[in-house]
C-alpha cells in the first residue's frame, strides 16, 4: 500500500508479473509495425533494438526510484522530489493526458473491429460499450482490475509466443504441413540488403516504434497496492530485457524472415496477418483481429487504472483537486476514476465530430510524451540517487548502471530522438514534437506560476502524510 494514502494492497504478486509482461505489449506493436518495416526494410530491427535499449535504461533508474519508494504517483512523485513541485506536477498532468487521449484512441480501434463482427450496433455504441464495462472493471476493485489485466495480458503472451515459435519453425522448415516457401533468413538481406533505404531510415524508424514502447512503467505506479511493493518493482525492473527481447525484437524476426520486408501484402493486411497468411493458416485476419482487440481492451484498463493513479498521486500532492485522493471503502479513488473516464469520453465525441481537427490536435499534442517523460526520469535519478544514498542507502536494492554516465548517455539519445523528429516532415514527427511542446509549456506555465503563488502565502502549521514525499 502506499504510504500515508487510502489505496488498499489489492494487487497480488501473480497481477503484478503479468502487467509488467503485458504492458510492453500494446496494440500499437500489432497494427504499427507494417508502416515501419515499410520504412526501414529489415533494419527496422535495429530500430526497435535501440528504442528497447532506451526503455530498458530508462526503467532501470525508475526501478532504482521505485524499489526504494513505491507510490502510486511513481515519476511524477520522484521527480517532484527530487526536481521540485513543478516537475512533478507538470510531468504528472502531461502523463495524465497521455493516457486519456489514449483511451479515446483504443476506445475506436477497438470499435471498428467489434462494428466489423456486428454491425447492427454503431462503431460509437461499441466505443461507449467498451468504455462503460472497464470503467466498471477499475470502479469495483483495483483486485478486479488485476485479474482482468492478468487475463487480457495473458492472451497477449501466449499469441505472441506462439506466433515466434510457429515462425521459426516455419523459417527453419521444420513446421509439419505446411510450405512457407518464402520464408528464410535470407529475406533480411536479400532485397536491397539489410538498410534498403540507407542508415538515417533507422532513426526514422524510432520515430515510428518509440510510441509502442509506452507502457513499461506501469507496474511501477501499480506496485504501490501490491502485497510486497520493492519485490514487485524489482522484479518487473531485472525482467525488462527479455520481455523486450521476445516480444518486440523476437516477433518482428519472425515477421522480416517469414516474408521479404517489401511485400505488398504487409502494407495490405499489416505484418502479423500477412506473416501467418503466409503461412497458410487459416482465418489468420480473425485471429489477428481477435488478439489486436484483446490488446486494445488491455490498453483501455491499464491506461483508465494508469490515468486515474496519476490523477490520484497528484490529488493526494496538493497538485489536483483533493477530491481526486480520496478513495470509498474498497480502496478505490472514485473521483479520480471518474474525471479520467469523462475526459476520455470527451476526447472520443471529438473523434467522430472533428476527427482531422480536434482530434487529430489531441493525438499529436501527446505524441512526444512519453520521450518527455524518459528525460525527466533520467534527470530525476541523476538526484534521487543522491538522496536516497545520504537517507536510506539500504533501499538501493535496485542500482542504475554506471551511474551517472550511462544516465547522462541516455537523456542525450532521448534529447538527440527529440531533435531528429523536429527535422522529419513525412512522419509527421515536426508536428508532434511542435504540438507537444506547447501542451508542455502550458503545464509548465501553470505549475510555475502556482508555486510562485503558494511561495507568497503563510506555510501551513504543519505537513499533512498525503503532501509528503519521502525515500522512507
Amino acid at each position: 500500500m502506499t504510504p500515508g494514502s487510502g489505496l488498499q494492497a489489492g494487487l497480488k504478486n501473480r497481477h503484478l508479473s503479468m502487467i509488467a509482461i503485458g504492458g510492453v505489449i500494446g496494440a500499437g506493436l500489432f497494427v504499427g509495425s507494417s508502416s515501419g518495416i515499410a520504412t526501414a526494410g529489415p533494419g527496422i530491427l535495429l530500430s526497435y533494438a535501440l528504442v528497447g535499449t532506451l526503455v530498458v535504461l530508462v526503467m532501470r533508474m525508475l526501478g532504482e526510484m521505485s524499489a526504494a519508494n513505491p507510490t502510486s504517483g511513481s515519476f511524477s512523485a520522484h521527480a517532484d522530489r527530487a526536481l521540485g513541485r513543478w516537475a512533478g506536477f507538470s510531468i504528472g498532468w502531461l502523463y495524465w493526458f497521455f493516457w486519456v487521449v489514449v483511451l479515446a484512441v483504443e476506445a475506436t480501434a477497438g470499435a471498428k473491429i467489434l462494428e466489423g463482427w456486428v454491425p447492427a450496433v454503431p462503431q460509437w455504441g461499441w466505443a461507449l460499450i467498451v468504455m462503460v464495462v472497464l470503467t466498471a472493471t477499475n470502479l469495483v476493485s483495483v483486485g478486479s482490475y488485476g485479474e482482468f489485466e492478468f487475463w487480457f495480458a495473458g492472451i497477449k503472451v501466449v499469441a505472441i509466443g506462439a506466433f515466434v515459435v510457429i515462425g521459426l519453425l516455419a523459417v527453419f522448415g521444420v513446421l509439419p504441413g505446411v510450405d512457407a516457401d518464402k520464408a528464410s533468413f535470407g529475406n533480411l538481406t536479400s532485397h536491397g540488403g539489410f538498410l534498403p533505404h540507407g542508415p538515417g531510415a533507422i532513426l526514422t524508424g524510432v520515430l515510428l516504434v518509440v510510441f509502442s514502447f509506452m507502457g513499461s512503467e506501469i507496474a511501477t505506479l501499480a506496485a504501490g497496492e501490491s502485497e510486497d511493493p520493492q519485490r514487485a518493482v524489482t522484479k518487473s525492473t531485472n525482467s525488462i530485457i527479455w520481455r523486450i527481447g521476445v516480444f518486440y525484437l523476437g516477433s518482428i524476426l519472425v515477421v522480416v524472415s517469414l516474408l521479404p520486408w517489401d511485400d505488398p501484402s504487409i502494407a495490405k493486411d499489416g505484418s502479423y496477418v500477412a506473416a501467418l497468411n503466409s503461412l497458410g493458416i487459416d482465418h489468420a485476419g480473425q485471429i489477428m483481429n481477435v488478439i489486436v482487440l484483446t490488446s486494445v481492451l488491455s490498453c483501455l484498463n491499464s491506461g483508465l487504472y494508469t490515468a486515474s493513479r496519476m490523477a490520484f498521486s497528484l490529488g493526494e500532492r496538493g497538485d489536483a483537486p483533493k477530491a481526486f485522493a480520496r478513495v470509498n471503502s474498497r480502496g478505490v479513488p472514485m473521483t479520480a476514476i471518474l474525471a479520467s473516464v469523462v475526459f476520455g469520453f470527451v476526447a472520443v465525441f471529438f473523434n467522430y465530430l472533428s476527427p482531422d481537427k480536434i482530434f487529430l490536435f489531441l493525438v499529436n499534442s501527446s505524441g512526444a510524451v512519453a520521450l518527455f517523460v524518459w528525460l525527466v526520469i533520467c534527470f530525476s535519478q541523476l538526484r534521487m540517487r543522491k538522496i536516497i544514498q545520504r537517507e536510506a542507502p539500504e533501499k538501493l536494492v535496485v542500482r542504475m548502471w554506471l551511474y551517472p554516465y550511462l544516465t547522462w548517455a541516455t537523456a542525450t539519445l532521448i534529447v538527440g530522438v527529440l531533435v531528429y523528429m523536429l527535422f522529419d516532415t513525412e512522419h509527421d514527427g515536426r508536428q508532434t514534437v511542435l504540438l507537444s511542446l506547447l501542451v508542455a509549456a502550458i503545464v509548465l506555465v501553470i505549475a510555475v506560476v502556482r508555486q510562485r503563488l503558494a511561495a507568497g502565502r503563510p506555510a501551513p502549521a504543519a505537513e499533512s502524510p498525503a503532501d509528503k514525499v519521502s525515500v522512507g
